[in-house]
């Protein structure tokens, strides 16, 4: 018996030892050119089997992630890729919910704490729907040939299957794609309520919140992501804009947190605000949220990368230097202007750390990621504990001086710490060579042309700004016409759970 499985065995590995042999007797080309043939040898057939070099180039295409499938795998994903994507978009939901319920719902007074869950889950619907229906087409889709906004070929998620969409990813399934960008779409503007908590009625947010997308987000994620937009410096060879945002610090943190602030603005304050005590009801619940934040924004990060490759490994890193690093400095500070170091402050110095690392995090190195870690433990923490006091906004859970002051913090910084170290596709021949965002040196070589990327980071930024700003003001003005914006005195005063919800958090 032990014999006959030997022979069985020797057979097999005879068998692979001839197979992986054949390259190396069939070589894909010769050294020396070959004598030209009387005539032309006859085409292969459309369908002929791939070939073993065929084979193996997909192979090395998928472990290097350097370009998509060909005849061997073409319209196949990779399982290695796809995993990894699909784990990185549970992830970033995980960030909404719980994490962001769980931050925003510790630091909102415990009237108010099951109004956050429910803003956060009816947004998570809401998006959702919108996205099925129209937005992820109007996102990624290309058929308009719009700097501006997508297409309409996969409206209803039409032709969204198993199969790679290489516009922008070689390996993970289209669908797995899909869902991953939707992730991005439900969180931010879950963001926004932030700033507008204990004063804004659901029914409110809700209205807001499917014009903004609309009006906002599809075209600004379009203008930076898409294939054809405007602002995509890496990976459309026509951007007119030559700026970079790895995983939204201009798509997700500048929109969601400008508007915020152009939101909180228009409500005004809450009632008793100065003068009543509005403290976090629970900043055990605040922790613990962050703690999920910070976990969930690897998929935020490392997931952009779309692959699990050496990009994605580099993002993990950087955003782990920085969320630690500016954690820790915005305790420092707050220790020695304030005289200690509080669990709030960890935990808003984790959260602006990863807000401003979001943009850069797959573009710089392991320096760069410590040099904004330290600015974005100083530069929120002035805006959210000196310059809010001063100008008298109520932004209710720091929304504006986290995301909007973060976001734009980490769009500049990463003009100015982008390094092709990082990521070698910021010298694309075939897109950054042709839009500008590379330039030949002396002796010929692409290099980063570092002023124009600043110059385009610049103007990213203003175009932001006016989006957000304008149509947010626009856009609240027909929701306060419509349906009204905040509740009345009465239902502020018992609480948005008892309101909105005819439920309370807590029994006691």
């Amino acid at each position: 018996m032990i014999r006959t499985h030997f022979r069985k065995l020797s057979a097999v590995v005879a068998a692979a030892i001839a197979f992986a042999a054949v390259p190396l007797v069939t070589p894909a080309y010769a050294q020396e050119p070959a004598a030209p043939a009387a005539a032309a040898p006859a085409a292969p057939a459309a369908d002929a089997p791939p070939t073993v070099e065929e084979r193996l180039t997909d192979i090395e295409h998928y472990f290097k992630n350097d370009a998509a499938p060909t005849k061997s795998l073409k319209d196949q994903s990779g399982p290695g890729h796809n995993g990894f994507l699909m784990i990185c978009a549970a992830l970033v939901l995980f960030m909404t919910l719980p994490g962001l319920a769980l931050f925003y719902g510790g630091l909102v007074r415990s009237k108010n704490v099951l109004s956050i869950c429910a803003q956060c889950l009816g947004i998570a619907g809401l998006v959702t729907i919108m996205w099925w229906a129209f937005g992820y087409s109007l996102v990624f889709g290309v058929n308009l040939k719009s700097p501006f906004i997508g297409g309409t070929e996969y409206f209803f998620l039409k032709d969204v299957g198993a199969a790679p969409n290489t516009t922008y990813a070689a390996w993970p399934a289209q669908s797995v794609f899909c869902m991953y960008q939707l992730m991005f779409a439900i969180i931010t503007p879950a963001l926004i309520i932030g700033a507008v908590a204990e004063r804004m009625k659901f029914k409110a947010i809700m209205v807001f919140v499917a014009l903004w997308m609309v009006v906002v987000y599809f075209p600004m994620a379009h203008m930076v992501w898409g294939g054809t937009g405007l602002m995509n410096g890496v990976w459309n060879s026509d951007a007119k804009v030559t700026a970079i945002d790895f995983a939204g610090g201009t798509v997700v943190h500048m929109t969601s947190g400008w508007s915020a602030l152009v939101l909180c603005l228009i409500l005004g304050k809450r009632i008793g605000f100065g003068k009543d005590k509005m403290a976090p009801h629970s900043m055990v619940l605040c922790m613990v949220g962050t703690g999920m934040l910070w976990v969930g924004w690897y998929g935020f990060n490392a997931g952009s990368s779309l692959s699990a490759d050496g990009v994605a490994s580099n993002a993990f890193m950087t955003t782990t230097l920085a969320a630690a690093t500016a954690g820790f400095v915005w305790a420092l500070i707050e220790g020695v202007h304030r005289g200690k170091p509080s669990v709030l402050g960890f935990c808003s110095g984790v959260v602006a750390g990863l807000v401003v690392i979001t943009p850069a995090c797959g573009f710089v190195t392991a320096n760069g990621a410590m040099i904004i870690g330290l600015l974005a433990g100083l530069v929120p923490y002035i805006f959210v504990t000196i310059l809010k006091g001063k100008f008298g906004y109520d932004d209710a859970l720091d929304t504006f001086g986290v995301h909007a002051v973060g976001g734009t913090l980490g769009a500049i910084v990463t003009g100015f710490l982008a390094s092709s170290d990082a990521n070698s596709n910021l010298l694309l021949p075939d897109y950054a060579g042709k839009n500008g965002l590379a330039v030949a040196d002396a002796a010929g070589k692409l290099v980063l042309n570092k002023s124009g990327l600043i110059t385009g980071q610049f103007i990213a930024i203003g175009i932001t700004l006016a989006i957000s700003i304008v149509a947010t003001i626009v856009i609240a003005l027909i929701v306060k016409a419509v349906v009204g914006l905040r509740p009345t005195p009465e239902e502020e005063s018992i609480g948005l759970d008892l309101a909105d919800h005819g439920e309370e958090g807590y029994e006691h």
